[in-house]
């Protein structure tokens, strides 16, 4: 398998990671794609660094935001470390940072680094706008 195959199939990983675990709610999806080894280097608040702590966020994320999406901008693989640049949708319908359900739309940017290892999500670093976020839900003055 050569290194481009590689890089390839990661991608597909965090592909259906992003719409059918994030944007769909598969949590057995979430179970075979993330290894049970898993590492966030970047944890949100409130969240483990580790598979639990991933799985809690993306339920957190379902619940306040149930009609959660994304759209992928761009993806680039750098060996089994797969970069990918994407905007997230949703209505806020329940609790999101101690924002009770405001019947708002949102939307916010990510990038986020997976590597990807025998089929699986290892680790993960990542950047989120959730300032955006709180300005959006009204929690937060506006720029």
């Amino acid at each position: 398998m050569t290194q481009q195959d590689i890089s390839e199939m990661a991608k597909a990983v965090i592909r259906r990671n992003t719409a059918q675990v994030q944007g769909g709610g598969d949590w057995e999806l979430f179970d075979e794609l993330f290894s049970d080894d898993f590492v966030d280097h970047t944890p949100q608040p409130n969240c483990t660094p580790d598979k639990a702590g991933a799985l809690g966020l993306y339920r957190k994320l379902r619940e306040a935001f149930p009609d959660f999406r994304a759209e992928i901008h761009w993806q680039r693989a750098d060996g089994d470390v797969i970069t990918t640049y994407k905007t997230y949708f949703g209505t806020h319908r329940g609790d999101f940072l101690g924002v009770a359900a405001t019947g708002r739309a949102v939307q916010f940017e990510t990038v986020d680094a997976m590597r990807v290892q025998d089929g699986k999500i290892t680790e993960h670093w990542g950047v989120a706008n959730l300032f955006s976020v709180l300005q959006q839900l009204g929690a937060w003055p506006g720029a």
